[in-house]
Order: C-alpha cells, then sequence, then structure tokens
C-alpha cells in the first residue's frame, strides 16, 4: 500500500508543472479521489456494498470525483483537478492513464453487463470529454478536450470532436507523401505511315555514334528499262 501511495506522489509531481513540492501535491483533490475509491473498490470486492457505496458517496462529496466502488483503477493512475470526473460501475483504467476534470466513463445500457468503456494504460482523457458505453480506448491515446467518444479508439490514435474522429489518419500521411507520377509520354506514330525496313549493310545510329563510316550496298537486282 505504501509502494502504491508513494507512486501515486510522484506521478502526480512528474505529470503536473505546477507541483512544486510534495507537501503540495498532498492537498491534490485527484489524489485524495483515488486513494479513497482504492478502499472503497476493496470493500466492494468482499461484498461490504454498502460500506463501499457510502465511501464512495463521501468522495464524491470531498472531492468532486465520482467513482462507482465496481470501477477498476490500475496504478499511477492521475486524475488532475478532477472536479466534475464520473467513472461508472464495470469501467476499467489501466496503469499511467491521465484524465482531467469533467471526464465521463458512462453506461449505454440498462442491464447489468459491461457497459463502461476500457481505458488502456498510457491514455490521455482530456477535459470534458464523454465516453460511452462498452468501447476500448487504446495504450496511449489521447482524446481531445469536450471530445465525445462511442466508438474503440485505436493505441496510439488521437481524437476530438462530436462525435469523435481520429485527428491523426496515417492513410492521410500516406497520400501527402505519395511520390508525383514519373510516367514517359511516347510520341503517338503518325497514321498511314508504313514503316520502312532497314536494308543489309545500311549504318543504324548506334554505327554513326560509335563512328563507324557508311557502308554502300548495291541492291543484288536493278530493273532494265
Amino acid at each position: 500500500m505504501l509502494d502504491t501511495l508513494t507512486e501515486d506522489v510522484r506521478t502526480a509531481r512528474e505529470t503536473d508543472p505546477a507541483a512544486k513540492s510534495t507537501a503540495e501535491v498532498l492537498l491534490y483533490a485527484g489524489l485524495h479521489a483515488v486513494w479513497l475509491h482504492r478502499v472503497a473498490h476493496w470493500l466492494h470486492e468482499r461484498g461490504h456494498r454498502l460500506a463501499a457505496r457510502a465511501l464512495a458517496q463521501l468522495n464524491r462529496l470531498v472531492t468532486g470525483v465520482e467513482i462507482d466502488p465496481g470501477a477498476d483503477l490500475g496504478r499511477r493512475v492521475f486524475i488532475d483537478h478532477g472536479m466534475g470526473v464520473v467513472v461508472g460501475e464495470t469501467a476499467e483504467i489501466g496503469d499511467d492513464v491521465n484524465m482531467y476534470h469533467g471526464v465521463t466513463l458512462g453506461g449505454n445500457d440498462p442491464r447489468p453487463v459491461k457497459r463502461h468503456p476500457t481505458v488502456e494504460s498510457g491514455a490521455t482523457l482530456g477535459a470534458q470529454s464523454t465516453l460511452v458505453g462498452d468501447i476500448t480506448i487504446g495504450e496511449d491515446a489521447t482524446v481531445g478536450a469536450g471530445a465525445v467518444v462511442s466508438k474503440d479508439v485505436p493505441p496510439g490514435a488521437t481524437v476530438a470532436g462530436n462525435p469523435a474522429e481520429r485527428i491523426d489518419d496515417p492513410s492521410e500521411t500516406e497520400q501527402r507523401e505519395t511520390p508525383e507520377s514519373t510516367e514517359t509520354t511516347e510520341r503517338p506514330e503518325t497514321p498511314g505511315t508504313p514503316e520502312r525496313p532497314e536494308q543489309p549493310g545500311t549504318p543504324t545510329e548506334g554505327d554513326a555514334e560509335a563512328g563507324c563510316p557508311p557502308v554502300d550496298v548495291e541492291p543484288a537486282w536493278v530493273p532494265s528499262r
């Protein structure tokens, strides 16, 4: 437990440039929200549902962050500022995930099934972004501020807008880097002009370039008049 607390504090100091000291970081509501949730989740997993729910409500009252006790958070999860963050029951958040204020991980199914997003390790969720349904945000992906995401996001991708669309599509980059066409233009032949057969001994262009003298060859048969 002590190692986990130390990791959380170190992550906050490394992630937030406004953090000037450990004592200052210990006042962050985002850290308090994660720590209180870890206790509530521990109670939830052991069947103490009422106690877990009561602690989650206290967490919401004190920090402004609402995390359902059933949500699974990885290590070194950092909620920057935190106010207004909502994480649903079946949400799964990996390690080293960074979330800003107003982020919502919501569900879209009234049945007791997996209905909240899965955020894989290293992802960043921008302020006021909304993730809905049983979708997956890939490793090291970035969701822009205010984005509304209802489909899977590939690992390493950046999405923004409502509805969210990928703004770093690799196919667009490939099209821009495609070299210009180098096709050669052939000279069309003049219609109706027969090709003249070469006669034996007639010097070719290659012979002329090589310095070979032209050779006069008399025709084998000349018609008489």
